[in-house]
């Protein structure tokens, strides 16, 4: 696991333009850096120490010297890919999974990715050609940005190192901030700086003669397999995830498991053995947000050994800055930072951790996906006498009971769902922004839901998510978190084996009566007590609901939704009456107060006023050590004190 930089093209002072990139994301790897320059290109490489310890440095080199590369990932199938690379006569210099992709690509070219298991962002140039290429694992869990600045590619693992690039002007994507108020994450190829972009999971780039092109060499989707047996599936289920455990395993370090005491990180933990597992929970909040018992008695049952870190809401407020710089975008997901803490105890201990992410989008874990069929009580009606009924709860109190069912009863899933949050609709946007609404949420969706129209609609909710929710909220903050610790985090459920089994699952696998992930908890009731195997699913609760309520968040989340930023794109009486009506007990507006919220502190930290903070983010985020998120009401003064 590491950080990659590079430029491709002609710039004055690439060596130092370089040596700041690679600073800008050296917590990505702070245990080696290396850097490559020639007439054409500039590699930079920051690593954190996993697999060959003493010999896998990169920048790597084939056996002329001919291609570099920089990758940011694990290959959990090198030795086989080695072996057959050996065989055609390919020589290793290394014993790290790095130089399979060099000599992969060599052999292979773009056919390489398909026979890749792992998770990877990774470059090379061939500088006898002067050809870039870059490639995005299949699901998006190792993160690759790029940006053609004065006709000069630039690429990062983390935007904030493109950043560094002097040939870059700061400037606001509005069109991301417009989506993120729906969705809760950036969801557009183009980041939330202009002209920046993300390179979207299962696609690879090209780059010669100033031309570049991206294409995609897979995409996610379901096939549902009506005919497969339960037993059957089981079994498969239990086969597949041993593997692919065993598959996550592969390091010279010890490896740790998060832990929440539900089935994900359960079966995880059971199967792996992982001497340390860790957990993070509220204990001041109540049992609705707090995980730490269920943890260490599943720990206790597996003899595993739990390291708990309870979090406090004083050093909850502080983190916000620092976890808005690492995320390098806004994120309105307030488990972010509780996973930032989550990974920061994990660290202490171990350098690499499994965790459970992707097992919802696979196996049909979230309750939203129940939805449809809680619909049918009123879907026999015809579809003009749902609308009128919708009509009719619309104008009704939001704290009615049962108002949302029915509005969302008369619109079809395509209008309903674009994901596990829907924070702000199109006409709660309307009266929110500033500027006009320029393009309908859904219609960014429209392309999945087209292709899968022969799907049932929870399986058409599940493709949204397997698309867009997985990389741009789950994954990126399991990244960005783990990374700002210098801690590894891998994903056994996103596997290549257990996606192509989990895809052929039919409906009654994954939702049967009340109970989601069905098949899963089947399978994992071998390894785990059944209150785990069979634990509802609650997420990653984060009080903040309750804690907007209280005075001194209360207050200070008033100053900033009154300050110059928050003027400048929202109608700020609307949101002052989003606060009050949450104050006041009248409706739950916490989602919606607080994805705006850390924009603003988001917005602060990257296009503030604070001259030291625009000459130095790295120096400024050293300083929120010092600070909490009030500090950040963003009136245009400097906020970054010693």
């Amino acid at each position: 696991m590491c950080g990659i930089c590079g430029i491709i093209g002609s710039t004055d002072d690439r060596e130092n333009i370089l040596k700041h990139m690679m600073k800008a994301i050296e917590h990505r790897g702070p245990d080696g850096s290396e850097s490559y320059i020639s007439k054409r290109a500039a590699l930079g490489f920051q690593r954190l120490s996993i697999i060959d310890l003493d010999t896998g440095m990169q920048p790597m080199f084939n056996e002329d010297g001919s291609k570099a590369l920089v990758f940011n990932g694990e290959i959990y199938n090198y030795w086989i890919l080695r072996d057959m690379l050996i065989q055609k006569g390919h020589a290793f210099q290394t014993d790290s999974d790095s130089e399979v992709l060099l000599h992969g690509y060599e052999e292979f070219g773009t056919d390489l990715l398909i026979k890749l298991r792992g998770m990877f962002g990774f470059a090379i140039w061939d500088e006898e050609n002067e050809e870039f290429f870059a490639a995005r694992d299949f699901f998006g869990i190792k993160p690759f940005y790029y940006s053609i600045i004065g006709g000069v590619l630039v690429f990062a693992s983390e935007i904030k190192s493109i950043l560094e690039y002097p040939g870059y002007q700061r400037q606001l994507n509005e069109d991301a901030l417009e989506q993120y108020l729906s969705f809760q994450y950036s969801a557009l190829p183009e980041t939330f700086f202009k002209g920046i972009y993300q390179l979207l999971p299962g696609h690879y780039l090209t780059y010669k003669d100033h031309m570049f092109q991206v294409t995609g060499y897979f995409k996610p989707s379901l096939k549902p397999d009506r005919a497969e047996s339960v037993r059957r599936m089981q079994k498969d289920v239990q086969n597949i995830m041993k593997q692919s455990v065993r598959r996550h395993l592969i390091s010279d370090v010890e490896v740790g498991s998060f832990l929440s005491g539900g089935v994900d990180s359960g079966l995880i933990a059971a199967i792996s053995g992982c001497v340390r597992t860790f957990t993070v929970g509220f204990s001041e909040e109540g049992a609705l947000y707090d995980e730490t018992e269920d943890a260490r008695h599943l720990a206790d049952t597996l003899h595993l050994k739990n390291h708990c870190k309870y979090i406090e809401k004083k050093e909850f407020e502080k983190a916000i800055p620092k976890v808005m710089y690492y995320l390098d975008e806004p994120s309105g997901d307030a488990s972010a930072i509780a996973l930032y803490f989550l990974a920061q105890r994990a660290a202490k201990d171990v350098k690499v951790v499994l965790s459970g992410e992707g097992s919802d989008e696979l196996f049909g874990g979230y309750n939203i996906y129940r939805e449809p069929g809680m619909l049918k009580a009123v879907n026999w009606l015809p579809v003009n006498a749902r609308k009128k009924l919708a009509k009719l709860a619309k104008g009704l109190p939001k704290s009615v009971k049962g108002r949302g069912y029915l509005m969302r009863a008369a619109l079809p899933v395509h209008e309903r769902y674009i994901g596990n949050a829907y924070i702000f609709r199109e006409e709660e946007k309307a009266r929110l922004l500033k500027r006009d609404v320029m393009r309908q949420t859904k219609d960014l969706l429209c392309g999945i839901y087209d292709e899968t129209a022969h799907l049932e609609d929870f399986e058409q909710m599940q493709s949204v998510d397997l698309r867009y929710w997985l990389p741009g909220d789950i994954l990126q903050k399991a990244d960005r978190m783990s990374m700002a610790n210098s801690l590894e985090l891998r994903v056994p459920f996103l596997d290549w084996d257990v996606f192509q089994t989990a895809r052929k699952l039919p409906k009654r696998m994954k939702l049967k009566h009340c109970t989601t992930k069905y098949i899963l908890r089947k399978a994992a009731a071998c390894y785990l007590p059944k209150p785990a195997a069979s634990r509802k699913k609650l997420g990653f609760p984060v009080p903040i609901r309750k804690w907007i309520k209280e005075e001194d968040w209360y207050q200070n989340i008033k100053k900033t939704f009154s300050n110059d930023t928050a003027r400048a794109y929202f109608h700020t009486e609307y949101l002052l009456e989003l606060l009050e009506e949450h104050k006041e007990g009248n409706s739950d507006n916490s989602r919606k107060i607080w994805t705006v919220y850390v924009f603003l502190i988001w917005h602060q930290i990257y296009f503030g006023d604070c001259k030291e903070c625009k000459t130095s983010k790295q120096q400024a985020v050293i300083r929120f050590d010092t600070l909490t998120a009030f500090d950040y009401n963003g009136n245009r003064e400097c906020t970054a004190r010693g």
